[in-house]
């Protein structure tokens, strides 16, 4: 299966059709792979219950004996102060508000310390549905019209983040065209189904190609 291409196909309806049975046929896989572990986690406990011998286990090398070092009687019964690495580091803050305390609520000596910071992650499905002007000009001498064109990517009557979104969802997160619709409906995108279809297995080669090969990549370095 490791050995199959399905953008050599030239019939993009079959590329399609391929990818989407080669991600069954993985999820398969794995799911053979669990049962099969759990089936001789079973038949081990069903022997050792007859008083057979399961499975042996290989555990990973561990030392033996007392380290050289071993902490002493006090160090051992002494509570070591736990260190967590935060996690805000990594976490890109996109805006920043104050909460106040009511000050009716607050004793007359109260005295200001600063701020205590908390991060809240969320998310915001939002909207960003543009009217576009674009110029026009009629030149008599040369019976000619100029249009001003649209940015690069919106193309139609999408813009490319809301491309992306679908396609990311099409083949990433395995979504159907039917609950694609109901999503787009639900956070205010108007899109027919045949539109959503052409979008989905017409215009996509680009992006089938670079799915495909993060696809093979997953699949050579995974073992089963």
């Amino acid at each position: 299966m490791q050995t199959i291409d399905p953008s050599k196909f030239a019939d993009e309806s079959l590329r399609h059709t391929l990818t989407i049975l080669l991600n069954v046929i993985e999820q398969q896989q794995l799911k053979i792979k669990e049962l099969s572990e759990e089936n001789q986690k079973l038949r081990d406990e069903n022997n050792r219950l007859k008083g057979e011998q399961g499975k042996p286990e290989i555990k990973s090398n561990k030392s033996k004996g007392f380290k050289s070092n071993h902490s002493s009687e006090k160090e051992r019964h002494t509570p070591k102060k736990h260190t967590k690495s935060s996690k805000n580091n990594s976490i890109k803050v996109d805006r920043t508000e104050i909460l106040d305390y009511p000050s009716s609520e607050l004793p007359p000596d109260a005295q200001f310390k600063g701020y205590e910071q908390v991060i809240i992650q969320d998310i915001s499905l939002l909207t960003d549905n543009v009217l576009f002007r674009k110029e026009k000009y009629y030149s008599p001498s040369e019976g000619k019209t100029y249009l001003a064109s649209l940015p690069p990517g919106y193309d139609g009557e999408f813009g490319p983040g809301i491309k992306a979104l679908v396609m990311s969802l099409y083949y990433g997160g395995n979504l159907t065209q039917g609950k694609l619709l109901e999503f787009l409906e639900n956070i205010g995108i108007s899109m027919s189904a045949g539109y959503l279809s052409n979008l989905l297995i017409k215009n996509s080669g680009d992006f089938e190609a670079e799915f495909n090969q993060v696809y093979r990549c997953g699949l050579e370095s995974s073992s089963w």
